[in-house]
């Protein structure tokens, strides 16, 4: 564990957080993307299946058990406690196709063709591009909430400190991880507009809207 890493996974989980303030206090989940939550529900119950079979340390433990209970949770408040405020008309990205392909991925592109690995695999391609629905969300109503704009900008945090751990581990362990790091490095890709925006606008007092 070093700083960059433990950085990342707080980044991690104030994103979280901040998607469970927006719904509690605005009792609303309009401009959440259903799909994207689903998609990381996805990708911690296909990524963690080692919970009860590999312990390494409390902590890591700890933050497996938290990430596939809060992606449930939030999954759950969408799809029943908050349901009417879910509009499916603007959540319309065709999540079958990124779904398709990551699994395929998995199949042909993996360090060993075991049921656990193949699915591990399949959650590190899938969560490289499970933020899709929300960005594509974002581009058909154009603005985005405030508190909703700082949920992404940790999420993406999380991603580019990841990188970073990464070249780190490089340079001082040897590490290499060629999977992880091209998806990591797609996922943070994603970011990257979406990031010039928060920077120039939000960052300033200004409202989260796309160019026209």
């Amino acid at each position: 564990m070093n700083l960059f890493r433990f950085v990342a996974d707080l980044m991690h989980l104030a994103s979280i957080f901040i998607l469970l303030l927006k719904m509690q206090k605005t009792r609303s989940v309009a401009g959440i993307s259903f799909k994207t939550q689903a998609l990381y529900a996805t990708v911690f119950l296909t990524r963690y299946t080692d919970l009860f079979t590999n312990f390494q340390s409390l902590y890591n433990t700890t933050m497996k058990v938290f990430f596939i209970a809060s992606s449930l949770y939030i999954v759950y408040l969408m799809k029943f406690k908050f349901k009417a405020t879910n509009d499916p008309r603007l959540d319309t990205f065709k999540v079958q196709y990124v779904v398709g392909g990551a699994a395929a991925l998995a199949l042909i592109a993996n360090y060993a063709f075991t049921v656990q690995e193949v699915l591990w695999t399949f959650s590190i391609y899938l969560e490289a591009v499970a933020i899709l629905p929300q960005l594509f969300m974002l581009t058909k109503t154009g603005e985005a909430e405030v508190i909703t704009t700082h949920y992404l900008f940790a999420l993406g945090t999380y991603r580019g400190l990841y990188l970073v751990n990464w070249i780190y581990r490089y340079w001082t362990e040897y590490y290499v991880d060629w999977i992880v790091w091209i998806a990591g490095a797609v996922q943070t890709g994603l970011y990257c507009d979406f990031f010039y925006i928060y920077f120039t606008k939000v960052l300033k007092g200004a409202k989260f809207e796309l160019p026209q």
